[in-house]
């Protein structure tokens, strides 16, 4: 047979499928929304693009050390002690092609077949197929809106087994924008103190929270430090989702150094220009243009709540952190992929089946656009709910 049964047992991102379908009837000449991308829609702070064109002009275009340039690994250091509250030397960080690669070097770097890797559900899609690449087993903890999608220290505590390897948080949430709070991530970590589990903690949307103070898992305690692969970058909180910027930081120094050799040999380091803009992100430079961003998408999340709360038979819930809604259609229909489909086909709105997150019966809705495109899409859900109804 000419693929591997790896490649085999990977499935495609349903966001990307969703978005590229969209796409496609768009250039067709069909009038679409789409609400199915996690990109913001704002520009690049303007001071991260003069960082670039300055390293294009300086010449800085050949290759650099495979973990980063010293400048940027520093100031990934100091972001992470002054926002976090967590020390981390340049040595304990590895920027990579985005979360994803540095989620890849994870979980390629620590996990053997058979290994089980607790997974709270819903998630995001990628979790659990880079976890089944990895020849491990992705084991889910379902959630819903009585636990604010969050999981519960007893249901931690009767998910593990003697062949969990680690545990995946991603706070806030995408899908839910669910976000841990303090004493939340305290008992939780009460439950690992005994074990040896990893927690990879996926904090990519820290930036954007509502009402909430965000808490970094790592900062907890200090097993909680030993313990956590804290990954994190631009992409989302900045802007930056085309410049290609994540990174991953742990005081373990066999992981890093693995993490480091599988790196070199795939795609060495990341593109020269970004490791140089992202320098005046990191520092606190544009954290004005973040800010306007945060109180943007705010202000979008509590009108699409309100809209959507107002249509009969669907619920949501409002969002802690990150630019989604997580839409409860259930007592509207229980095939997620279905409902989409025909959503985008007849009304041109495009939103992502919950069952591509792990919870069937939801559809993910991104508010990372205007309000009036956002009110008009709302406004064509409702429409379509009340026909299905009919």
């Amino acid at each position: 047979m000419l693929l591997s049964h790896r490649i085999q047992t990977l499935s495609p991102s349903i966001t990307i499928a969703i978005s590229s379908l969209a796409r496609e009837l768009k250039a067709q000449g069909k009038d679409i929304l789409s609400f199915s991308a996690g990109e913001p829609d704002f520009e690049t702070p303007q001071g991260i693009k003069d960082a670039a064109i300055q390293a294009i002009n300086d010449g800085f275009t050949q290759y650099t050390a495979v973990a980063g340039i010293p400048e940027l690994l520093e100031a990934i250091a100091t972001k992470l002690q002054r926002d976090n509250h967590i020390h981390y030397a340049p040595t304990d960080i590895i920027v990579s092609n985005g979360a994803k690669q540095s989620l890849f070097n994870l979980f390629q770097s620590v996990l053997d077949e058979g290994d089980e890797v607790i997974i709270p559900s819903p998630y995001w899609v990628t979790y659990p197929e880079l976890v089944k690449y990895a020849n491990a087993i992705p084991i889910t903890i379902e959630t819903d809106e009585i636990s604010g999608f969050k999981i519960t220290p007893e249901q931690l505590k009767n998910a593990i087994t003697a062949k969990t390897k680690m545990l995946v948080l991603t706070t806030p949430s995408n899908p839910t924008g669910s976000v841990y709070s303090k004493s939340e991530l305290e008992a939780l970590a009460a439950v690992l103190k005994e074990t040896d589990i990893i927690v990879a903690s996926d904090e990519m949307y820290e930036k954007l929270v509502y009402d909430i103070d965000f808490v970094a898992t790592a900062s907890i305690s200090d097993d909680m430090y030993q313990r956590t692969v804290t990954i994190n970058g631009l992409s989302k909180s900045v802007a930056m989702t085309g410049w290609r910027f994540g990174y991953l930081a742990t005081p373990k120094k066999e992981l890093i150094e693995a993490m480091n050799k599988l790196q070199s040999q795939s795609t060495s380091n990341i593109n020269s220009i970004t490791q140089k803009a992202a320098i005046p992100a990191l520092l606190g430079n544009v954290d004005r243009d973040i800010e306007n961003m945060r109180r943007a998408f705010e202000a979008r999340a509590d009108e699409a709540v309100k809209l959507f709360n107002a249509i009969d038979g669907i619920s949501v819930l409002k969002p802690q952190g990150a630019f989604y809604l997580f839409v409860n259609i259930k007592d509207i229909s229980t095939d997620s992929i279905a409902f989409c489909k025909a959503l985008l086909q007849e009304t041109g709105v495009a939103v992502v089946p919950g069952i591509g997150f792990g919870a069937e019966g939801y559809f993910r809705f991104s508010f990372a656009t205007d309000i009036t495109t956002i009110r008009e899409g709302i406004r064509r859900i409702e429409k379509f709910i009340n026909q299905q109804k009919n």
